[in-house]
């Protein structure tokens, strides 16, 4: 941790300094415990009492019989040891507290947080792109092509190829489809009411990245939130080379349930990793993931603790639909919102509601955190970590939801910010396939008929499909061209092969359609009949982001292509204000 975290969080810790009584308690005055102090009794601590001291930040000092003398670090942990009437004689600065720990565990809990999943489950690590039967897969599969294509005629080549492609453009028109099928009754019970004392301590973690014109509006929209402040427990994640992300947070004066954490340099440094390093300080029995441009419903935390207490502890998520506060600002703007409307309210209700695995949000998804920890948090090497785990859950027993409220966030309005972020998610879908298809046998064994169908569908589907898409177009446009089908000396073999092209291309247009305009009515969007007419050539976009994505595969699989956000005119106008 940098110097400059330290400052951060001293100087909103002012009140703990020797001889100063902590705000809004009682009139005890605490010595102010220094650094090397709290560094050495972290090193003497066993590993039970280090992971409740990183979650709860009471230090326990001296351990007699019949006597128990403890530090707090902030003023919920002094809160919470009164709470819990322990002894105490010593407080300290959060920011301190972190020093301490960077000095002594520093290392280790970076370690950790990196190649945890790697070295405790090496089968669902990204960190290697192939094992070895997948590549001997590809060596074989790249021969028999080549073979095939030297020895078959052109016109069983292409059929070949067709057929191919067909199943992937076939798989993603069945996941369109099972989205206007007649839903199943809902498997999920009414929320449980809680009274603000029996509602559960919630970590919300935000990783932030040179997100300083989203600063105010995150944090407006953090403080918000309809939930017992001293039952909060949000951890702003800054990277140790971010030094204007740094700034920016010691400029504000947080309030005591914000805590600031700062993920010494390492690679590769990516958005799980950083969520694997805070994950070792959250002290919520519940956890969610809010980006630096979201803006949640205020009520969205009780909504899911409520949610939660009704559900069977195998329901280890639950995630909140995303939606665009700028979804009319320009033409891109509307294509991706008709995207989103189509996934988070119509497709993951769908597949939940018919118990299939599906990969989640980046953000806004709800999680008991001790089944977060087991399954091994998040995989730093995947650049979609969310989809990885979303599936990881499925296998390891556990069952993901929706949840039936909204987080707000600002649409890609620039096409060279969008086909960075796209390129990102498609790269990770392959990855994710990748490692989820290492064991195929056992994947089918864990998720069952259906829901390998279901894997296979929402990513090497989405990924080559989008990759294969153009050339699918251009086939047949080129065979219809090449030959009438209504010559009366058409060749039988080109017209069968061209009309089979066409069906899947426009069945694949109608269904598509037909569930974004489903969606959009769902959101009380009328009347975009032209963004809805011109989704082909969005398509074609996605089909350059897909080629770029390959490409970033094999130079770079763990490069984050970093999103800029607070770039549409909305978010200027309303000054960074987080009204939707």
């Amino acid at each position: 941790m940098s110097s400059s975290n330290t400052r951060i969080a001293a100087d909103d810790s002012e009140h703990l300094n020797l001889g100063v009584k902590i705000a809004g308690t009682s009139d005890d005055v605490l010595p102010r415990l220094p650094v090397w102090v709290l560094a050495d009794a972290l090193r003497r601590l066993p590993e039970d009492e280090l992971e409740t001291a990183l979650r709860h930040k009471i230090l326990p000092l001296i351990s007699l019989p019949g006597l128990a003398l403890h530090a707090a670090c902030g003023e919920q942990a002094y809160a919470a040891a009164r709470r819990a009437r322990l002894k105490l004689v010593a407080a300290t600065a959060i920011g301190d507290f972190h020093e301490a720990i960077r000095h002594v565990h520093g290392r280790r809990i970076l370690r950790e947080a990196t190649l945890g999943l790697a070295h405790d489950r090496p089968v669902y690590s990204a960190r290697h792109r192939f094992s070895n039967p997948q590549i001997a897969s590809l060596i074989a599969a790249i021969l028999l092509a080549a073979v095939l294509g030297l020895l078959l005629p052109a016109q069983l080549a292409w059929t070949a190829v067709s057929v191919v492609a067909g199943l992937f453009f076939l798989a993603v028109i069945a996941l369109r489809l099972l989205c206007l099928m007649r839903p199943l009754p809902a498997a999920t019970r009414s929320p449980q009411p809680l009274t603000g004392d029996e509602l559960p301590v919630y970590s919300i973690l935000v990783p932030l990245f040179r997100e300083t014109s989203v600063l105010g509006q995150l944090l407006d929209a953090l403080t918000r939130l309809d939930y017992p402040h001293r039952k909060l427990d949000i951890k702003l994640i800054l990277e140790e080379s971010d030094i204007l992300m740094q700034r920016a947070v010691a400029g504000i004066r947080l309030p005591p349930q914000f805590e600031v954490i700062v993920v010494p340099c390492g690679t590769p440094q990516t958005k799980p990793r950083a969520l694997n390093y805070a994950l070792r300080f959250a002290r919520g029995d519940l956890l969610t993931i809010f980006d630096a441009e979201d803006i949640p419903d205020p009520g969205q935390l009780r909504l899911a603790a409520e949610t939660f207490a009704g559900l069977p502890r195998d329901v280890a998520c639950l995630q909140a639909q995303l939606v665009f506060y700028n979804p009319g600002e320009n033409w891109l703007a509307r294509q991706f919102t008709i995207e989103y409307a189509t996934l988070f309210g119509l497709l993951l209700p769908a597949l939940a509601n018919h118990h299939l695995p599906f990969l989640l949000g980046g953000t806004s998804n709800h999680f008991r955190a001790d089944v977060l920890r087991r399954v091994g948090g998040w995989d730093p090497f995947n650049v979609t970590e969310d989809a990885d785990l979303g599936l990881r859950l499925a296998r390891s027993g556990y069952e993901c939801g929706t949840l039936d409220t909204r987080t707000f966030e600002e649409a890609n309005v620039r096409l060279a910010n969008w086909l960075s972020q796209r390129a990102r998610w498609l790269k990770g879908f392959l990855a994710t396939w990748l490692v989820h298809m290492r064991e195929p046998a056992r994947l089918m064994e864990e998720v069952g008929p259906s829901g390998f169908w279901a894997v296979q569908a929402q990513t090497i589907g989405v990924f080559a499909s989008a990759l294969l898409h153009p050339f699918c177009l251009g086939v047949t446009i080129v065979l219809l061209a090449y030959e009438s089908p209504l010559a009366p000396d058409a060749n039988i073999f080109i017209t069968a092969l061209a009309g089979l092209n066409l069906a899947v291309l426009v069945s694949g247009y109608a269904v598509t359609m037909t569930a974004g305009a489903r969606a959009l009515r769902l959101l009380g969007i009328r009347g975009w009949f032209l963004p809805l007419a011109t989704m082909p050539a969005y398509w074609l976009l996605m089909s350059v982001a897909a080629w770029l994505a390959l490409w970033q595969f094999i130079t770079a699989p763990s490069h984050w292509n970093k999103t800029e956000h607070g770039l549409s005119r909305v978010h200027q106008r309303r000054g960074g204000r987080s009204a939707p």
